[in-house]
C-alpha cells in the first residue's frame, strides 16, 4: 500500500494490526507466558520483541516520533530512520499454531461476551470447569484461556449454575461456570426491567406507526 502511495490503506492495516492484534491479544497472551517464568517466557519475549521491532519500523512514516522514542528504548539502536525496513521471511505460516490460537480466541470471545450479558464485572473472576478441551487440543492453552476470561478452577463442590457450548475447529467445548454469588440480583433485575421498559416503548412507538394510515 506504502508503495501504490495508498497511505490509507497502509495506515488502516497497520492500526488494526497494531491495536486489535498486538494490543488486544498478542500482549495480553504474552503477560500469560511470561508469569510462568519458564523457557517458554524466554522464548515469548524473545517473538514479542521482534514483533514490536518490526511493527515500530513500518509505523514509522505515520508517526515517527514515538516510533523513534519506543524503538530507541526497546532495541538501544542509534536511530530508527536508519534503520531498514521489514522485509518478509519466507517462512511460511504454522496453520496448526494458526488454528490452536485463533479457536482460543473464539472460546475467550464468547465466554467475555456470556459474562457481560449476565451483568458480571470484567475484573470479576468466576469458577469454571472447561469440558472437551482435550478433543479441541487446547490443552496447553487453558492457562491463557481462565487468565484472559477471568476464570478460576473449580474447587470442591463446585456446582454449576451455568453453561455455554462453543464450536470450535475439532470439537465443542462446554464451559460451566458458578455464578452464584457473582452476581448482583437486585442490580440484574434493575437492568433488565429498564431494557424491558425501553423495548416496550420502542414497540409502542413503532405499533402507533404502523396503526397509522397516513404514516403507512
Amino acid at each position: 500500500a506504502f508503495e501504490k502511495f495508498e497511505f490509507s490503506k497502509a495506515c488502516e492495516a497497520l492500526y488494526h494490526f497494531a491495536w486489535d492484534e498486538v494490543c488486544d491479544w498478542y500482549l495480553e497472551l504474552a503477560k500469560v507466558q511470561f508469569a510462568e517464568g519458564d523457557v517458554r517466557s524466554a522464548h515469548t519475549k524473545a517473538v514479542l520483541g521482534t514483533v514490536l521491532d518490526q511493527l515500530l519500523r513500518m509505523l514509522h512514516p505515520v508517526i515517527p516520533f514515538v516510533t523513534e522514542t519506543l524503538w530507541k528504548v526497546l532495541t538501544g539502536g542509534e536511530s530508527l530512520v536508519i534503520a531498514s525496513w521489514p522485509v518478509a521471511s519466507g517462512v511460511p505460516a504454522d496453520a496448526d499454531a494458526l488454528r490452536r490460537v485463533e479457536d482460543m480466541q473464539k472460546l475467550i470471545t464468547e465466554i467475555r461476551r456470556f459474562r457481560s450479558d449476565q451483568g458480571l464485572k470484567p475484573s470479576q473472576k468466576v469458577a469454571a470447569r472447561l469440558e472437551g478441551i482435550d478433543g479441541a487440543d487446547l490443552v496447553a492453552q487453558v492457562p491463557a484461556v481462565r487468565s484472559l476470561a477471568r476464570l478460576t478452577d473449580p474447587e470442591d463442590g463446585f456446582a454449576a449454575t451455568a453453561s455455554i457450548e462453543v464450536r470450535l475447529s475439532r470439537a465443542t467445548v462446554t464451559v460451566e461456570l458458578d455464578t452464584s454469588g457473582s452476581i448482583d440480583i437486585g442490580a440484574e433485575i434493575a437492568r433488565l426491567r429498564k431494557d424491558l421498559a425501553a423495548a416496550e416503548k420502542d414497540l409502542a412507538a413503532t405499533s402507533g406507526k404502523l396503526s397509522n394510515d397516513a404514516f403507512l
